[in-house]
């Protein structure tokens, strides 16, 4: 079949997807490396396409009515690519982020493929937009190529190039295809997953959806609505997460292939109690521990096993003992990573202590697998916000009383104004401390850092702490210890700043317990629920806190709304949890979620810690121009308006 009939067919509604199929997951690296492949005339693979007179609620992008119809099994993304380009569109069938494939760019000099990017695109009409290659004759786009004034030798270079990429319209591409009325749906699914397992990696979630959507082609649509509405709470989830918490409560195991087990009415059932479970939990723990937005919610494979018991308790659990205590599990839970590795083994050791004796089987299970459950100075040990301790920290903060260092206001739900937002403080200023010899890791530990209200971090600003704490002592007493500060004025000294860490260790550390050991107790109490409201916004660091290129780079994401990065975070190998790097800035979702890979801003690193970031998916950059160069690519904006950043050179990742 060729290329161009497959997207006639797409047109005329003929070709379609099963509703099992998940959505568009390519991102723009595929999409330059399938038109590349194309150019060069190298396999692209073949498609797989089921003939069926299925029923049409389990198809995606065709009209209602009887008839054969083709559903495109494997080769959806490389279709739905081709199809966007060549159209300027997205097909009838599209569930995803359409600009991974919007705005490609072909230079027909040098024959690459690259988005569009203005700072390197604007102004040289040498880089044509691969849609108007498809849509327009060759030689009017030569025409405008040479604005008029056609070399004879260059100009048939160019109308060659341009006519190979219309050429790839006509390729033969090879398709199978499975037929016969005895194939059933289960039959076609299986062949999905194996396919598929090859190819463009897909979770044990992936292909335990695609076995629901066979049977209820609505199950993709209502739990992608269930996490919008979680996100529009602050709370960002994966299907694959919510997918184990549903098992859990469906099934009571720890693996996906219990769903098949289940019936249509059972997985809803399932789902419905699974969604109220959560959001009962995300209460408790939101309102009693301040873990209330996405940046804090440690520990959240937890909930698969808290969801379960909920769901064994008849949906909710209202003695405030046994809330208390579910909090000091899941607090363990979070603070040792108990499910940072081999999620599904440690979930049915959960299981089943939860199953044998509740929720204090399920503290016997963790102190049997851990040894010790008390917190001690060297937990506190840790550097930066990519720490398993910084949500801790933000929690005592938020349910411990803590002040303001400058008005006294206690920092808690409810603070009215732009300026009431609580920022990351360090209290000894980094800037201050590089100066005087201190190594990264001291700067950014987590004993180092507090929380303020936006305006209190301004106006301390770079201030030493002989300074501004001596100014909080005298209007504000009590708001140091607070915070867990020393009052011991000695302390305050930048040649004392090994004993202020020792020292704030110890402070937090006590606090910590004492909170873990009033909750097993059940005897921690609150006059009033902390709720939802303040967390960690992108303009955290004050400028004087950053280095200029970060205060720069932060600058432009929020001029152009791009996804927020976390400041001065740490990144750690998902398999084994142990940091790798502390990096100024890091997208661990990628500049697009779920589309691009990972995307740090590293100044300055080693040969061996760029091996290690690249080895766990990373792209990485050293200057703020190759960053700023990555982020026009990508998302085909002027970043930089009419300042020219510079001219990086080809490999500016690193």
């Amino acid at each position: 079949m060729k290329i161009s009939t497959a997207l006639d067919h797409i047109d005329s509604r003929d070709l379609a997807l099963p509703e099992f199929q998940r959505g568009y997951v390519w991102n723009r690296s595929q999409v330059r490396g399938l038109m590349q492949s194309l150019y060069r005339n190298d396999p692209v693979g073949t498609l797989l396409i089921w003939t069926t007179d299925a029923d049409r609620e389990h198809v995606r992008g065709i009209d209602n009515g009887g008839g054969t119809i083709k559903l495109l099994l494997d080769g959806q993304q490389r279709i739905t690519t081709l199809y966007g380009i060549a159209r300027g569109h997205a097909p009838p069938f599209f569930q995803g982020n359409a600009s991974s494939f919007t705005d490609l760019y072909f230079n027909v000099n040098t024959e690459v493929f690259e988005f569009y990017g203005p700072v390197k695109m604007r102004d040289d009409p040498t880089w044509v937009p691969v849609t108007r290659i498809f849509t327009d004759q060759p030689a009017e786009v030569v025409k405008e190529i040479h604005r008029g004034d056609i070399d004879a030798t260059l100009g048939f270079t160019h109308m060659e190039r341009l006519t190979a990429i219309r050429a790839i319209l006509d390729r033969e591409i090879h398709v199978d295809e499975i037929t016969g009325k005895e194939r059933t749906i289960d039959d076609v699914v299986e062949i999905f997953n194996l396919i598929n397992s090859g190819g463009t990696k897909l979770s044990a979630g992936d292909l335990a959806l695609a076995r629901i959507c066979a049977d209820w082609p609505q199950a993709r649509e209502t739990l992608m609505r269930i996490r919008s509405e979680w996100s529009n709470h602050g709370y960002d989830f994966s299907l694959d997460w919510l997918l184990r918490c549903v098992t859990a409560v469906g099934t009571n195991q720890a693996k996906f292939p219990g769903l098949r087990d289940l019936s249509v009415d059972q997985f809803v059932g399932a789902l419905n109690a699974t969604e109220k479970h959560i959001d009962f939990l995300l209460n408790l723990v939101g309102s009693r521990l301040g873990l209330d937005h996405n940046r804090v919610l440690g520990g959240r494979g937890a909930f698969a096993a808290l969801c379960w018991h909920v769901d064994q308790s008849g949906g909710y659990i209202g003695d405030h003992a046994e809330q208390q205590k579910i909090l000091y599990w899941y607090l363990h839970c979070m603070m040792w990573g108990r499910y940072s590795s081999s999620v599904e083994s440690m979930l049915q050791r959960d299981l089943d202590a939860f199953e044998a004796n509740g929720i204090d089987g399920a503290i016997e299970e963790l102190r049997k697998w851990r040894g010790d459950l008390t917190v001690r100075e060297s937990d506190f040990d840790w550097s930066t916000k990519g720490a398993r301790f910084y949500p801790v920290l933000y929690m005592l903060t938020r349910t411990r009383g803590s002040r303001d260092l400058c008005d006294g206001i206690e920092l808690k739900q409810g603070l009215l104004g732009k300026d009431s937002k609580l920022h990351l403080h360090h209290i000894f200023p980094k800037a201050l401390l590089y100066k005087n010899g201190y190594d990264r890791k001291d700067v950014n530990a987590l004993a180092n850092m507090c929380f303020l209200t936006a305006k209190c971090n301004l106006e301390i600003s770079d201030r030493r702490p002989t300074d501004y704490m001596a100014v909080s002592v005298e209007n504000q007493p009590g708001a140091l210890e607070s915070q867990w500060l020393t009052t011991d004025r000695d302390l305050w000294e930048i040649d004392r700043f090994p004993d202020f860490l020792i020292d704030r260790r110890e402070r937090l550390t006590k606090a910590t317990n004492d909170l873990l050991e009033r909750l097993y107790a059940g005897h921690e109490s609150f006059e009033e629920e902390v709720g939802t409201g303040a967390s960690i916004a992108i303009e955290a660091p004050a400028e004087d806190d950053v280095s200029d290129d970060v205060a720069t780079l932060l600058e432009l994401v929020v001029r152009h709304e791009l996804k927020a990065p976390f400041v001065d975070d740490e990144v750690s190998d998902p398999e084994t949890a142990q940091p790798i790097a502390t990096v100024a800035l890091n997208w661990p979702d990628g500049v697009q979620p779920g589309l691009t890979e990972p995307v740090a801003y590293v100044p300055s690193v080693d040969g061996e810690t760029g091996s290690a970031l690249s080895a766990v998916g990373y792209r990485f950059f050293t200057t703020s121009e190759s960053l700023v160069w990555y982020l026009e690519d990508l998302l085909g904006i002027d970043i930089d308006g009419d300042q020219v950043v510079g001219d990086p050179v080809e490999g500016h990742t690193t």
